[in-house]
């Protein structure tokens, strides 16, 4: 049996784990954890899983054949066209951050940019119009 300390959520737990197996070394499944004490040496404690947070809400605006919309939920960062430009299929729109991580809005198809919904700098829901096509 082997002892940790562990911190959760700046609360720290005293935990005893034991290490089974078979003769052969390979670990056998155990069904159920050991709950976790209390630093304080006080009564077990059980650490909950954590709660899926609800999706966001839809935008109010259904995006129609020309419009272009956010692939996923982020930060606009950059606007890389203006109104009346005209674009080429696969062309970058706009680029979005999520997760530290950037990710292109490519043109579905040829065409003029005829609006740009979004700007820099703002949140974005996935679905919601970022520009629109003509």
């Amino acid at each position: 049996m082997r002892r940790f300390k562990i911190t959760v959520d700046n609360k720290t737990y005293d935990v005893a784990v034991e290490e089974v197996g078979d003769a052969a070394g390979a670990p056998t499944p155990v069904p159920t954890p050991a709950p976790a004490l209390p630093a304080s040496g006080g009564a077990s404690a059980r650490i909950a899983p954590p709660v899926a947070t609800p999706a966001p809400a839809a935008p109010t605006v259904a995006a129609g054949s020309n419009d272009v919309a956010s692939p996923l939920s982020g930060t606009v960062v950059e606007i890389h066209v203006s109104e009346g430009q005209q674009v080429q299929q696969g062309d970058k729109l706009i680029t979005l951050e999520a997760m530290k991580m950037n990710t292109a809005v490519s043109a579905p198809r040829a065409g003029s940019i005829e609006s740009v919904k979004a700007q820099v700098g703002a949140s974005v829901q996935e679905g919601q119009v970022l520009l629109t096509l003509s």
